[in-house]
């Protein structure tokens, strides 16, 4: 969960100033946390709570109005009664704790679509979620990259098979499910380590917070977070959302 909050505040400062590179500053002394993180902490207090997602993202929202939320998640937030239909990658970058507290690949497919349905009840919405908490699971419960690259693309029909090179020179700013989270799940096939997932996911450009989010993410499964990284991030979040961090990682961390 710290590694997609850690990707999010690291692409905070790229979003719509798109970097086509890997070399930058690590923590830019503009990086904050955005609503990925604030939608992350909110479904990791629903599940520690054993309370519905919809609610709790509400309440999230609330006590964090002005982190860079999209139009149609802000509308079904403060006006929404039922489930929003949406395709957006919101769906998938709130979902890493998911990847990380249940104990089941059948588990986590259902509790990704839980987590996606109160603001994206879209196919593609849910698809995405499933998707990176999927990912999540695999990695962390000891599968190789061609195990996570081969089940990703069989379970979601997303096409892995484009290098990050290939990806790069055109990529547009596309916040879709379909148009960034098979691009995440790249980043963090192609990396070293933790660092180097981040980075490759920000140098694609596009919405490169929540790109960072989503392959950070997976690769703290994989390759669990350096502690210069895990220090700097916990002192970017306000305390409220750290204590629900902290209680997180202490109940589920298995990585």
């Amino acid at each position: 969960m710290i590694g997609a909050i850690a990707g999010d505040i690291i692409g905070s400062v790229y979003e719509g100033h798109n970097i086509k590179t890997t070399e930058f500053p690590l923590f830019d002394p503009r990086c904050t946390y955005t609503d990925d993180t604030v939608l992350t902490v909110a479904v990791a207090d629903a599940i520690l709570s054993a309370e519905e997602y919809g609610p709790k993202l509400k309440e999230w929202y609330r006590l964090f109005p002005g982190r860079g939320y999209g139009s149609g998640f802000r509308q079904w937030a403060v006006h929404g009664d039922g489930q929003g239909h949406s395709m957006g990658n919101g769906s998938a970058m709130r979902v890493s704790p998911v990847g990380f507290a249940f104990t089941t690949l059948e588990e986590v497919l259902g509790e990704a679509r839980k987590s996606a349905l109160p603001s994206h009840n879209h196919p593609e919405g849910i698809k995405g979620a499933q998707a990176v908490a999927s990912a999540i699971f695999l990695a962390r419960t000891g599968k190789s990259k061609t195990d996570i690259k081969t089940y990703i693309q069989n379970t979601f029909g997303y096409n892995l098979g484009r290098t990050i090179d290939d990806i790069r020179p055109r990529y547009p700013f596309d916040a879709t499910c379909p148009g960034s989270v098979p691009e995440a799940i790249t980043a963090f096939l192609e990396s070293d380590n933790y660092e180097d997932a981040v980075r490759k996911a920000i140098s694609l450009g596009g919405d490169s917070d929540t790109i960072a989010c989503m392959a950070g993410g997976i690769a703290e499964a994989f390759y669990g977070v350096p502690d210069y990284i895990r220090t700097r991030v916990l002192k970017e979040l306000d305390d409220r959302l750290k204590i629900i961090l902290d209680t997180f990682m202490a109940k589920y961390l298995r990585v």
